[in-house]
């Protein structure tokens, strides 16, 4: 019986299909990593993504879960679809509807409205969502027929847009177009009442694309729900990084697995690194504070050569440990 491979430490980015819970499709890698030979793996999820929404999912492998947090705090980009005329309990298409409206927003309207969410807006979460309210879901609340008060959040929506029109450098960069999504550059005439609109948001975490699709409709005088949601980016991983499940099922199938993982440090692509020497290196091993370093203050990323050693907070020349990571030495 021949020796497992080694256990793997870095990123898969997956395309996740609509359909697949995010739990699943870590529970997916785990069992195509399994089925490839790799040795027992821990993996987990940089972000939630609904069943019903497709696009952007990044996997932690081994070390890398450690920052799988800091996905979680990430910005992302999504690309939504509001069906005018009815709202649904769960601001989807799984739903029942609650609401109906004969008013279609004109698309000049549409563009109009968007500046007023752009910026810190308040909005109040869907009563179907995985927010906690006295230690449970609300979501099992809603369904259980249960009278659900969600609480006004404050986030950040950093740009939102029509769908074609990418004003935002983040949006730019993130963007491809796919087969079988709505064409961006399909906007109809300004006077032309909308049955639907596809948008572009750029936004905070904690945001919700449905409570922000049904304000929206809610805003032009109607009433709306979302029909397609993709996930483009989420923090550093972009739509053109990710892979289908025919690729990771390829995985199982003994295909190197190089060939699609990305690096634990693909994770913190915005954060500087911080090159250490042997001896520092192994005192952040440890555990112990560097001192007299020459930086300014802030998050760092220090490395021995090219083996992730840890995430290291830096305040008037001290560096101490936030996240140490257990890599064997690679040489660059």
């Amino acid at each position: 019986m021949s020796a497992a491979k080694p256990a793997p430490h870095g990123w898969i980015v997956l395309d996740k299909p609509r359909g697949l819970g995010s739990t699943q499709a870590v529970g997916m890698v785990k069992r195509v990593l399994r089925q490839g030979g790799h040795a027992k793996t821990k993996v987990g999820h940089g972000g939630t993504l609904d069943p019903l929404a497709e696009g952007v999912l990044p996997i932690a492998l081994g070390e890398a879960t450690k920052l799988a947090g800091r996905m979680l705090d990430a910005n992302k980009i999504y690309e939504f679809t509001i069906q005018f005329g009815e709202e649904t309990d769960t601001l989807d298409t799984e739903g029942e509807v609650i609401q109906r409206s004969d008013r279609r927003p004109p698309m000049a309207a549409i563009k109009a409205v968007l500046e007023h969410f752009t910026g810190e807006i308040e909005q109040i979460p869907p009563k179907y969502s995985a927010l906690k309210i006295d230690g449970k879901r609300a979501y099992d609340l809603a369904r259980a027929g249960e009278e659900v008060e969600m609480k006004t959040r404050r986030v950040t929506i950093h740009s939102l847009t029509m769908a074609g029109e990418r004003e935002d450098p983040e949006l730019r960069s993130a963007f491809q177009t796919s087969a079988g999504r709505p064409d961006p550059y399909d906007v109809a005439a300004p006077l032309e009442l909308a049955e639907a609109v596809t948008l572009t948001a750029h936004v905070s975490k904690g945001t919700y694309i449905r409570s922000l699709a049904r304000d929206i409709a809610r805003a032009l005088g109607s009433v709306g729900h979302v029909t397609y949601l993709r996930r483009v980016k989420a923090g550093p991983f972009h739509e053109n990084q990710a892979i289908s499940l025919d690729k990771l099922e390829e995985i199982a199938k003994g295909a190197p697995l190089e060939h699609l993982l990305l690096p634990l440090e693909a994770g913190l692509d915005d954060i500087p690194a911080l090159s250490l020497d042997p001896d520092s290196a192994q005192a952040v091993r440890q555990g112990r504070v560097l001192s007299d370093l020459p930086h300014t203050d802030g998050l760092y990323f220090a490395k021995l050569e090219a083996t992730p050693v840890a995430l290291v907070e830096l305040i008037g020349g001290t560096a101490k440990v936030v996240r140490g990571f257990n890599l064997p030495d690679v040489a660059e």
